[in-house]
């Protein structure tokens, strides 16, 4: 399921080529503080994949909410 809230997330991903430094910046605008910057397209996709798999765990571990993507809810359920 972690797989796929993360590709589904990154569907939503935005990116633009900023020419005055030359770099790519990619974000996920849902995703408050989830963002990237990297020479090329592929390394700051790559790049934002980590920081959002960061960030949706530290978002577990603190029991905060997730957005839901393409219909697909990621949340932790208390064991029993």
């Amino acid at each position: 399921m972690l797989i796929e809230y993360v590709e589904a997330a990154m569907h939503h991903a935005k990116y633009e080529l900023l020419s005055d430094q030359k770099k790519y910046y990619g974000e996920i605008p849902q995703c408050k503080g989830v963002y990237a910057s990297a020479k090329n397209l592929e390394e700051c996709r790559k790049e934002l994949a980590e920081v959002l798999e960061e960030w949706v765990l530290v978002r577990v571990y603190r029991h905060l909410r997730l957005p839901v993507f393409d219909g697909i809810r990621l949340s932790v359920k208390e064991p029993v």
